[in-house]
């Protein structure tokens, strides 16, 4: 089995703040570091360091950012498709953190929107049935349409993050096995909260809903029931990555095992993702392959 991950590639630069600035303020903050960052790069990263083969398909400019990206995930255990796009930036994400380790993210999706089908079916005409095709919500909600459809029509698994959200995601749900949510984007797409949520997003197609709930745990839920999976306890610092460690590694974890995402992958991704709050930056505080595989052999 491989994993296809379809989405962006970004620069993050990181930046601590005391607090997050209201409207019209201006507050001082001090750079942390410059990261490898996006969903689909982040996400591409923790499965390969997880063990399962992984392509990453993104779209990059022609800049020297593109430079800095092609030599980071040179260091990873996965394979790159790159699309060079000569006359747009590279993406890049300025993230705010906080002392109590909250973020808020702001990313531009240049490239990632600029990413047509025709730029990804290529690349997928060696996915196999049973094959992940995983995808996110910083490209347009055609190609993410048209890239759903193909690969239903490979006979693939389709693993969905709908982040961040865009208004015609309500259409896709039929076409995905596994979503990856967090409560906020949990209630403002189904109007509903917990378990009533996962419900909803169940009734309209969707095989499998897992929703994170931060320090409370994770929700799952599939033709089998709901469970409740509880959080690992750290100390966060810097969150910043914790859902895409979290959705990747329950993703390895269940696929290396040839099962959809049960409530062993889920305990293995909480464990993940405590690693990941507990340090600062994005591909730099993600779990290593040792780390990873520790979790898997518990």
């Amino acid at each position: 089995m491989r994993a296809w991950v379809i989405g962006n590639v970004a620069i993050d630069e990181i930046m601590s703040v005391p607090t997050m600035p209201e409207a019209g303020a201006s507050i001082f903050g001090q750079q942390q570091s410059t990261d490898l960052g996006g969903k689909g790069a982040n996400q591409a990263i923790v499965l390969g360091r997880a063990g399962l083969d992984t392509t990453l398909i993104a779209a990059v400019g022609n800049d020297l950012r593109a430079s800095m990206i092609r030599q980071s995930l040179s260091l990873e255990p996965i394979d790159t498709r790159l699309i060079e796009l000569v006359d747009k930036a590279s993406d890049i994400s300025m993230i705010f953190t906080t002392p109590d380790g909250e973020n808020a993210i702001v990313t531009t999706i240049d490239c990632a929107t600029s990413v047509r089908p025709g730029h990804v079916t290529s690349a997928l005409q060696a996915a196999k049935p049973g094959d992940l095709a995983i995808l996110q919500g910083n490209l347009t909600d055609d190609t993410t349409a048209a890239l759903l459809h193909e690969a239903k029509r490979r006979g693939m698994i389709t693993a969905f993050n709908p982040s961040p959200l865009r208004p015609g995601f309500a259409a896709h749900w039929s076409l995905i096995d596994i979503a990856f949510l967090n409560q906020g984007e949990a209630d403002k797409l189904t109007g509903e909260s917990g378990e009533a949520a996962t419900q909803c997003l169940r009734d309209a197609g969707v095989g499998t809903v897992i929703i994170t709930l931060g320090g409370k745990g994770a929700i799952l839920a599939d033709r089998t029931g709901t469970t409740t999976i509880p959080a690992i306890p750290s100390v966060a610092v810097d969150t910043t990555g914790a859902g895409d460690t979290f959705m990747a590694v329950a993703l390895a974890s269940s696929s290396l095992r040839h099962v959809m995402p049960d409530g062993l992958a889920l305990h293995h991704a909480a464990q993940a993702a405590s690693i990941t709050v507990s340090r600062r930056g994005t591909r730099s505080a993600f779990p290593s392959q040792t780390e990873l595989a520790a979790i898997f052999a518990t």
